[in-house]
């Protein structure tokens, strides 16, 4: 039934966007002509970039039809690239004569396909409710369903009958012919190999530069760490030594005291290295792995958490740890901005991807212009050829999905 409802949502939107895919093509043939003596250049370059938007509304509700589990990859432009490509090279683009194949098609498919759902919608609910009420108009004025309703043998059957016919061409029929159409149109509007791959080196340069910029921001908080906290105590404790080493003849109990003050301040210092260490590589993660290290993570938590964690074989170490940080951080922003009673943690390992998912039903509405964590998120799962996905309507609840490739 899911998939049934699915493709008569999606053969009622086509209604809509073939009235546009005709218009569009009225628009595409009257700039060609018109730029034949020059005015119509502006309009057709305009009236391509519209073609290219709406076979993209297609390609998202074909893949909504086709593919409704499956989350996209967000979509990442190069900012050196135009937002609108020279006339010349769209109509040098091959999807671009594909593109105007896929409006002929839509244009003269789709209103026929919405109007024949729309009338099977139409004729199963008269069906069902015409033996109901074919007996209130008067016997002069008899309601007509198909033929004439006059007598309660008649109303018994042919409606019914109708009603069971349009019902099962919903179910079965209307699916096959949404997904075919969709099938079609994917194949119309696919990317070219040359597109596929340059929108791939521009996805990859943006990753490279996030990691990039990423690893240089990592260098200078541990840079700032060290220096702010291990190395100042470190100095303190060489200040120390050195005046009690000159008041250990004149001044023993104060060279001791010195002593003491600096044995502390060492085992301060090495507890700030190991946090630094820690912010660098979890030891955690290579005693116990990364089930072991996401447990003692919600163990920690102050928000109840439900952790459910599907058995994991051992990963890559990069994995692991971006699988490790992306969690506390979350974690953290669950703990300190969610106001959330409770929180929960699913973490599955699906075809060499591993799919992290962590919910709560806090206020929502997070924004990541207002902080650096869910950009941390993102930057962290880019940099791995993985993606983030957040939602958090204002009202909550606030779901993070995060998937990293994991393939060996």
């Amino acid at each position: 039934m899911r998939t049934a409802t699915r493709a008569i949502r999606y053969l009622l939107g086509g209604g809509p966007t073939a009235i546009a895919a005709l218009l569009a093509l009225v628009a595409v043939a009257t700039s060609g002509i018109l730029s034949i003596v020059g005015i119509g250049i502006p309009l057709l370059s305009w009236t391509l970039h519209g073609v290219r938007s709406l076979a993209g509304v297609e390609q998202r509700r074909a893949a909504r039809l086709l593919d409704p589990d499956r989350r996209p990859a967000a979509h990442r432009r190069d900012p050196a690239s135009p937002d609108r490509p020279p006339l010349g090279a769209v109509l040098r683009d091959p999807a671009t004569c594909r593109e105007l194949l896929w409006l002929a098609l839509h244009g003269t498919t789709g209103l026929p396909a919405a109007g024949c759902c729309l009338a099977l919608g139409l004729f199963a609910v008269a069906g069902l409710a015409t033996p109901l009420v074919w007996w209130i108009p008067p016997a002069e004025a008899p309601m007509t369903f198909v033929v004439p309703i006059t007598d309660w043998p008649r109303a018994l059957t042919l409606p019914p009958l109708v009603a069971i016919v349009s019902l099962t061409a919903l179910r079965w029929a209307v699916p096959f012919a949404g997904t075919t159409l969709a099938r079609i149109y994917r194949v119309l509007l696919a990317p070219s190999s040359r597109s596929r791959l340059t929108a791939r080196v521009v996805e990859l340069t943006a990753t490279r530069a996030g990691a990039m910029d990423a690893h240089a921001a990592e260098l200078r908080r541990i840079e700032r760490d060290l220096h702010d906290g291990a190395q100042a105590r470190l100095v303190a404790i060489a200040i120390q030594l050195a005046v009690a080493q000159r008041q250990r003849d004149a001044a023993p109990q104060v060279a001791d005291q010195l002593v003491e003050k600096a044995r502390a301040g060492v085992e301060d210092a090495l507890a700030e290295l190991r946090e630094v260490v820690r912010s660098v590589y979890p030891p955690i993660l290579a005693d116990r792995g990364l089930p072991g290290a996401i447990h003692a993570l919600a163990a920690a938590c102050p928000v109840p958490l439900t952790a459910r964690i599907a058995p994991l074989d051992r990963l890559p170490a990069a994995v692991e740890t971006a699988a490790y940080f992306v969690i506390a951080e979350a974690l953290t922003n669950i703990a300190k901005h969610s106001a959330a009673s409770r929180a929960g943690l699913w973490l599955t390992h699906e075809n060499d991807r591993l799919v992290l998912r962590i919910t709560d039903n806090g206020v929502g509405g997070a924004d990541e212009s207002r902080g650096t964590g869910l950009a941390g998120i993102r930057r962290r799962a880019a940099a791995l050829d993985g993606y983030a996905d957040v939602s958090s309507p204002p009202s909550g609840p606030t779901e993070l999905r995060v998937e990293l490739p994991c393939a060996s």
